[in-house]
């Protein structure tokens, strides 16, 4: 079976092939850290194995899981924020039916999502379209008290238990949490929710490979086993084993931070499938907390094309030169739509008649790496065979070892985040949070 693969020709212009291969024993050392465990953040190294450590015994139960929710609910709500529905999201949406939700004979129940903000417009438009639904619950969240997932998770359970009875609701809710302590913990033992594990030593951007991404991939009616045997074949073949020369998280590694030190300060993770619009949203955190610390960091965006070259495509083509462009691109759609002949041909488009729309597309892709390589943007290409759980699976583990490989060339922690807590403290002191009182008395004074 064939892998993803990763081009980086086009990017060589800006730097060269001798500078990106001049990172050869940077990145190979970098990526010995990870596997020794002997660099910054070494305890939140355990997505690095994890697709091989994963148990026959560990995927049986969470197929179990779904099966039941799948039974009892036509809506499964994953409550969660940041890492814990990224992944989930990016997957569903990549591999599921655009248009699935409006399907009468659906197999699987919608998945939607809570928990990933504060809207108040939002949370009460999800509780109006739940009410006469048969729904569930996925509570993701390590201590059961991050705000957002929290305050979602209150209303929502108040709200099934309300329509099913406290005894039901408990089989039609799981919580996937810390082991042994936390709010959530401690409810879910309380009430008997089934319950899955957040491992300690895998942080939330890396744990869709976890129950967290797994339980409701499966939920959706997605081969979890083909996402794990894709990403345990990524985790073989970027192995600290295997050279340079043919280990694509190593050449991404080393060819990003080249052109970050040439003055690349922001990378654009682009498409031309819009059912990868949410990989990009996953990636988006994967590389942007990671590596944002210390004021260094390239600047993660994404764009959706071609829709976005008639918004953001001027700015891509004649912006200031500081973008680079990682472009995924697929080789073969899961279905095929031929383009009709038009006796008037008042749209001139005849000339395309009998071509495949991917081949349109295709061109389109080419054309716009073409036209942005002349206007002085590097790009690299990263190619999948075709959307299926198997790649996607590789995507993410490959994404996820290039990050780590990353950081440290960087010479950052890859896999803290200390960053994020800034607005939590201020937040928490504007509405008074217990155990906030001198943060609240500063804020107000500097208000």
């Amino acid at each position: 079976m064939k892998n993803i693969s990763l081009n980086i020709d086009k990017a060589l212009g800006t730097v060269t092939k001798e500078q990106v291969y001049a990172q050869a024993k940077k990145a190979s050392e970098c990526n010995a850290k990870l596997q020794n465990g002997n660099g910054a953040g070494n305890d939140f190294l355990g997505w690095l194995h994890l697709p091989s450590s994963i148990t026959e015994a560990e995927i049986e139960d969470i197929e179990k899981s779904a099966s039941v929710l799948r039974s009892k609910c036509e809506v499964v709500v994953a409550i969660g924020i940041g890492g814990s529905y990224l992944g989930t999201k990016a997957v569903v949406e990549a591999l599921n039916n655009s248009f699935d939700w409006l399907h009468t004979d659906r197999k699987n129940p919608v998945l939607l999502y809570a928990g990933n903000n504060i809207g108040e417009d939002y949370l009460y438009e999800l509780c109006e379209i739940l009410k006469g639904k048969q729904f569930g619950l996925i509570n993701i969240s390590k201590s059961g008290t991050t705000t957002e997932p929290a305050l979602a998770f209150r209303m929502l359970k108040k709200q099934l238990e309300d329509a099913v009875g406290k005894e039901e609701a408990k089989h039609r809710i799981v919580a996937i949490t810390d082991a042994k302590k936390g709010a959530l913990r401690s409810l879910a033992d309380k009430e008997g929710y089934k319950t899955f594990i957040i491992p300690d030593n895998v942080g939330g951007r890396f744990s869709v490979l976890t129950p967290v991404g797994l339980l409701p991939i499966a939920v959706a009616g997605i081969n979890i086993r083909e996402l794990i045997a894709g990403a345990v074949s990524l985790e073989k073949t970027t192995d600290t084993t295997v050279p340079f020369e043919e280990n694509i998280s190593e050449i991404y590694a080393a060819v990003r931070n080249e052109l970050y030190k040439s003055g690349k300060k922001v990378e654009i993770l682009a498409n031309f499938n819009p059912k990868l619009h949410f990989i990009a949203e996953w990636w988006k955190q994967l590389y942007g907390e990671s590596e944002g610390k210390d004021h260094k960091g390239i600047f993660p965006a994404s764009v959706d094309l071609t829709t976005d070259l008639h918004s953001m495509g001027q700015w891509i083509q004649d912006g200031e030169r500081i973008i680079f462009e990682t472009v995924i691109s697929v080789e073969e759609p899961e279905h095929k739509v031929i383009v009709p002949t038009d006796e008037a041909n008042l749209d001139g488009l005849n000339f395309l008649a009998g071509k495949h729309v991917d081949e349109v597309n295709k061109m389109a892709e080419l054309g716009t790496q073409l036209a942005h390589v002349d206007g002085g943007v590097p790009n690299i290409k990263i190619c999948l065979p075709k959307m299926s759980a198997y790649y996607i699976g590789q995507l993410f583990y490959f994404f996820e070892r290039a990050c780590g490989i990353s950081g440290y060339m960087l010479d950052v922690n890859p896999f803290n985040q200390p960053g994020v807590e800034a607005y939590k403290k201020n937040m928490f002191a504007l509405l008074n949070k217990p155990g906030y009182e001198k943060e609240s008395e500063a804020i107000k004074a500097k208000l």
